[in-house]
């Protein structure tokens, strides 16, 4: 399941930079805009991006503080990096809201401490249907090597797998709204 949440963050990581204009669709607004934005990252506070992926159904729309390594920053507009447990297996996105304006490259490989709201994408069947038909129409036409098919397709077919052993109609990808952070040592 960790890896499966790594893949799709890879995935995620080279479109997600793409759509950077793109807003996120947010249900919880009032909850952001109630925090105390003068608030500190509370460090002692923090739990590992593993910790947060492990309860995150739980924490959907709450505010959490999680800390690990930045793998990638979006170098297209800085709105988003990607945080990585210490281990490596897990990731998550972090999109830059709040107080953060944006997250510098040069963070790349530190770790960091970010205080943020955790959010949920839902993907549909029919979504990851449309998304299968059109990797193997890409393939087809040559736009898209063996490679990078076989793994899209292997994500698609974990996604169900998911699906069906959890009875749900949809896939689940979390990612924090992250209002401040902090780098530490």
């Amino acid at each position: 399941m960790k890896q499966l949440f790594f893949l799709l963050a890879s995935i995620l990581m080279l479109t997600g930079c793409v759509s950077s204009g793109r807003k996120s669709d947010n249900k919880n607004v009032e909850n952001r805009d109630a925090v105390d934005k003068s608030s500190s990252v509370n460090v002692a506070m923090a739990v590992n991006v593993d910790q947060l992926m492990d309860k995150a159904t739980d924490n959907v729309d709450k505010e959490v503080t999680v800390k690990g390594v930045v793998t990638h920053v979006c170098k297209h507009s800085g709105k988003r990096c990607f945080l990585k447990d210490e281990s490596g297996k897990t990731s998550i996105r972090v999109e830059a809201k709040g107080e953060i304006g944006g997250f510098n490259s040069e963070l790349n490989g530190t770790r960091m401490v970010v205080k943020g709201f955790v959010r949920e994408k839902r993907l549909s069947e029919e979504y990851i249907n449309q998304w299968e038909q059109k990797t193997i129409e890409q393939k087809e036409k040559a736009e898209i090597d063996e490679n990078q098919c076989s793994a899209e397709l292997a994500n698609i077919e974990e996604m169900r797998d998911w699906m069906k052993a959890n009875n749900k109609n949809f896939y689940s990808i979390f990612y924090l709204d992250g209002i401040n952070y902090e780098v530490i040592d």
